[in-house]
């Protein structure tokens, strides 16, 4: 089995542009940069109108520039960090530091996470603020709200999948790297081993002198030999 640090193989080899590709991190970065693009490039085409021929233009959404403003930033901001964390995606293989992987990793996880319930609260907004809006606001450009709407959702699903991937590999980096080292000295639920010279005839534990069968027995007497 080859070695792996969060996620992936350890530093050294050459990159591998098909994997990449194939990598369901890199299928639904990609899915979310382009739903971004729609949704912040629609609001700002076709989001905001005036059908009252008024000096100022107002958003589609029930004339809540707020909502607008809203679509816009979250929609700016997932597009830049699908970027650079599709860079960091194809650059994460040849990082040797664990820590630093683990740093990518966990903020990885927590963008993800927070801009997964950034656009629930976007889809809701606008969701409500279209079902509020009335004519004639409502009937100038109704594909391009409900679109802004529809992606709005469908970014819940892939920063949601994103999440889940990016707990998936810190929790495989802390189940690989983080193991902590127990010194048996100090562990005291490990058992010692027992003495080399351990002897259940005393209590002190000494083994038996190896010339004690050689001695002379008290009161016996050896003539020497002529």
């Amino acid at each position: 089995m080859q070695s792996s640090a969060y996620g992936a193989s350890l530093a050294g080899g050459a990159f591998d542009l098909v994997h990449f590709v194939k990598q369901p991190q890199t299928i639904l970065r990609c899915l979310s940069w382009l739903f971004s693009i729609v949704v912040f490039a629609t609001i700002t085409a076709e989001g905001y109108v005036n059908p009252t021929k008024e000096p100022d233009t107002k958003c589609i959404f029930n004339q809540n520039d707020s909502a607008c403003s809203y679509g816009v930033g979250i929609g700016v901001l997932a597009f830049l960090a699908c970027v650079v964390f599709l860079m960091l995606d194809a650059y994460f293989p040849q990082i040797s530091n664990a820590k630093e992987r683990k740093c990518i990793v966990l903020g990885d996880l927590v963008f993800s996470a927070a801009w997964t319930f950034l656009w629930f609260i976007c889809f809701c907004v606008l969701a409500n603020q279209w079902s509020k809006t009335e004519n004639p606001w409502a009937a100038i450009a109704p594909d391009a709200a409900r679109a802004i709407v529809a992606f709005s959702f469908f970014s819940i699903i892939t920063w949601g999948l994103l999440s889940f991937f990016a707990l998936g590999r810190y929790r495989q980096g802390v189940n690989e790297f983080d193991q902590e080292y127990r010194d048996p000295a100090n562990d005291h639920s490990t058992p010692y081993p027992p003495a080399p010279y351990a002897s259940s005839s005393g209590p002190t534990g000494y083994q038996q002198s190896p010339f004690s069968h050689n001695q002379e027995q008290p009161g016996e007497y050896q003539p020497p030999a002529y």
